[in-house]
């Protein structure tokens, strides 16, 4: 951390921080700093149905597969 500091002329604490705020927010807990807006909201609301929905269509096309298969 503390070459990354240097090199980036940014002061380890400020640094800490990020990874704290980063680590609270991936663990789905709130997380310190300020709150992230309306639209950032709806942007990570989106993802997350996106994440979703990709799973849901990963599921979807193996059962075609599948199914298929045991009609031949």
């Amino acid at each position: 951390m503390q070459n990354v500091s240097e090199s980036m002329d940014i002061g380890q604490t400020a640094i800490r921080r990020w990874l704290a705020q980063f680590s609270a927010e991936q663990s789905g807990q709130r997380g310190i700093g300020k709150p992230l807006t309306a639209e950032q909201q709806r942007i990570r609301q989106l993802e997350q149905e996106n994440q979703q929905l990709r799973r849901d269509v990963t599921i979807l096309k193996k059962a075609s597969a599948f199914f298929a298969r045991e009609m031949k």
